[in-house]
Parts: structure tokens; sequence; C-alpha cells
């Protein structure tokens, strides 16, 4: 049993209402995100302009994740989570009516995509900044357990079942059942208390944030795993891909079908399997280490992902191709979670609550942007090289990334828990 997740967080009434909400809004949210892709690909054949989406996710997720951290540390939590959740909502029915009108313009979902990608970096840092003001320091390892498991829990049931209705109900239907499950979540918001902020500041400006990046300076444990995820996604992240390979690879139509649910599924499968058995996770001392280790072995699933691309067709029958890529990537998705549940703590019990807004700012741009610009690369990389080698060889660059990382950070291989609230002091170098 000692295996099995800790739920003593959920005993608590607002977190409680806080995750199971989430159940149904991340369902939702991941059939927009297997539908925006699908959508640009339908409308360009082209792996990309799929790849572009990543740019335009990136820059508000910079500006505004930055900006959102700020207020965090300024405004009641509860409010900006108010405001966020809504403009989310809103722009999902954009998205819905778009489809609906059969625009067919990839402009219009590329802006439209940037919308929210800046409503999402808001209401991330604020909602990661608000848990541990719900929850005592010594539940925060297995609430971040929760909380990843049931995101990836959504990313499971959203791409299957989006690969399954996109051919029955269309695009335009997702989107208006991702809208209509938003609002679980404003539900839990609406009931949470005022989260009031701790600190002095009070304007959101461009010196609170450039604030947030001079404590940050100061405390190189949290700069290390800001920098060993953007080497884990920024390499390793074939997401990008995953239309090309479902159509060209693995036989689905091009409209879409189940190939590409399950791959979008995949590590979020192999994510909730970890979830369930992460009841060891809150007793990791060697917190810096774990994470390191988890994002190599991350590596090693994407070279194994590439190589069951590569070899489908050429030794390689497309079933078993497909089920040695999708082990390889649900392998990935449990080691993944493992490292961001560490990666959150670490950071909620280092920073202080007056920074904890703006450091999770920086986590949110770290931890989506990451991505973004791994779509990108896997993007233009698959153009120029093929889907095989841009997955492959992103894997390696991973491995040999975290280990340079490793090296560079001997202060992250060492890092204990129990050491946290003596690098909390501003101006202290870890």
């Amino acid at each position: 049993m000692k295996l099995l997740a800790d739920t003593a967080p959920l005993h608590q009434p607002d977190y409680r209402r806080l995750w199971t909400s989430g159940i149904v809004t991340m369902i939702g949210a991941q059939l927009t995100i297997v539908a925006v892709p699908q959508q640009i690909f339908q409308i360009t054949g082209n792996s990309g302009y799929v790849g572009l989406a990543g740019l335009f996710g990136l820059v508000p997720l910079i500006v505004f994740g930055l900006w959102g951290g700020a207020l965090a540390d300024v405004m009641d939590r509860r409010k900006l989570l108010l405001i966020t959740t809504t403009g989310t909502g809103l722009t999902t029915l954009a998205f819905w009516a778009q489809a609906a009108g059969g625009l067919n313009n990839v402009w219009v979902v590329l802006g439209l995509f940037s919308v929210q990608q800046a409503f999402f970096a808001v209401n991330q840092p604020t909602r990661n900044a608000a848990i541990p003001r719900l929850l005592p320091p010594e539940q925060l390892a297995a609430a971040n357990s929760l909380n990843m498991t049931v995101t990836q829990f959504g990313a499971i049931a959203g791409p299957v079942l989006a690969g399954v209705l996109i051919p029955v109900l269309g695009l335009s239907t997702l989107y208006l059942i991702d809208a209509i499950a938003l609002l679980a979540t404003l539900w839990a918001v609406w009931r949470l208390p005022a989260l009031a902020a701790s600190g002095t500041v009070r304007r959101a400006g461009f010196r609170s944030v450039l604030d947030g990046f001079v404590y940050l300076a100061t405390q190189r444990v949290l700069l290390a795993s800001f920098a060993v995820d953007i080497i884990a996604m920024v390499f390793g992240m074939p997401r990008a891909l995953f239309p090309e390979i479902a159509h060209e690879t693995f036989g689905d139509p091009a409209t879409g079908g189940l190939a590409l649910g399950l791959l979008f599924a995949s590590m979020s499968a192999g994510a909730v399997l970890g979830g369930v058995f992460s009841g060891w996770i809150p007793r990791i001392r060697r917190q810096g280490f774990a994470v390191l280790v988890c994002i190599v072995l991350w590596g090693v699933a994407m070279i194994g992902f590439g190589l069951a691309v590569g070899f489908t067709g050429h030794g390689l029958t497309v079933g078993l191709g497909l089920g040695i890529a999708l082990v390889c990537s649900a392998f990935g998705g449990a080691v993944d979670m493992i490292s961001a549940a560490l990666r959150v703590t670490m950071l909620q019990t280092v920073a202080t609550d007056e920074m904890r807004g703006r450091l999770q700012g920086v986590f949110i741009v770290v931890v989506a942007g990451g991505p973004r610009i791994g779509d990108v690369a896997h993007g233009f990389a698959a153009a120029a090289l093929g889907t095989a080698v841009a997955a492959a060889g992103g894997g390696v660059l991973v491995v040999i990334g975290t280990l340079i990382a490793a090296v560079a950070f001997p202060v992250f291989v060492r890092y204990r828990v129990g050491r946290a609230h003596a690098q909390t002091v501003p101006g202290q170098s870890v």
C-alpha cells in the first residue's frame, strides 16, 4: 500500500474540489490539444505549420507567464483564477465558432491559440502558487503527484476520445465540449477562500518581474531544475510529429484516427500509471539526483520511440512498430511525471510565498514554453530529415545535455529534502 498514491491532500475540501473538477476539465482540454494540431494539419497538410503553432504559443507564454506570475504575487489569487478560467472558456468557444463556420484559415487558428496560451500562462502559475496556501508543506509532494495524475488521466481519455470522435462529430464539437467542461473548474475556483497577496509589492510591473529573476539567480537548485527541463522538452518532445507519424507510418486517414489518439495518449498513460504508484515519491530525499535520472530515462525512451517509427515497414510490421512506439512513449511519460512532481515540489519548498508566484511564472514559461520550442524544432527537423531521425536524435541530445547539466550544477545533484529552508533567504547563493 505504500506504493499507492498518497491521498491525504484530498481531505482538504478546497483542494479536493480543485482536484476533482480537474478530472473533467483536463479531459476537455485535451480534446482541444489534439484538435488544434489536427485542424492545422488538415488545412495545410504540412507538419511545419503544426510546428509553427509552437512559436505562436511560445511568445504569449513567455510574456504572460512572467507577468502572470507577478500578478499572482500582488492580486488575490482566487480572483485571478476566476478571470483566467473565464477567458480560457471564451477563447475555446471562439475555436468552436471558427471550426463550425468552416473558415479553414490557419492564421485564425494560430491567433486563437496564442490568446488561449496567454490565459493559460497567467492561470497556471497562479494555481500552483495557491496550492501551498491550502495544504501543509509535508503534503505538497503528494498533492503534486495527484495533480500530475489527473492531468495525465485527462491526457489519456481526451486524445483517445478525440481520435474516435473527430471522424464522427468533427473538430468543432470537440472545442465545444472543452468549453463546457471548463465550467467544472470555474465552480471549484468560485468556492475557494480569498487568497490575498502576502508580500509588500502592490504592482505587477517590470520591476516586480525583474525582482523575481534576481531572486532566482540566488537559487541554483531552481536554476538547474529549469535547465534540465528545457533540455528534456526542447530536444525530446516529438508531439508535433504525431499527425504525420500517425498518417504516414501507422496508416491513419489524413483526417485523423485511432493511431493519432493513441500516440497523444501514450505518454499520459504511463504518467497515470506512475501516479497511481506514486506513494514512494514523497519519501525521496535526493530529489535533484532523482530528477536527473528520470530525464536521462526520458531521453532513452524517445530514442526507442524514434527507432520504432524508423523501422516500421522496414523489419517491423505496422502493429508491432506502433506497439513498441507506444510502450516507449508510455515509459517516458511515467518518468516525466516523477520528474515534474519533484521539480514542482522543490520550487514550492524553496521559494518564499511572496516570490512563489513569480517563480511559478518562470516555471510555466519553462515547462510549457520548452515543448513549444520543441514543436518548432521537431517540425522543421522532420521536414528536413524525417520523423524517425527527428525523434531519435532528439532523445540522444537529451541524454547528452542532461549529463552536461549534472556536471555544471553539482549542487542540484546533492540537493536533499530537509535542506531547502536554508536556501530560501533572498541573496543567498546555494
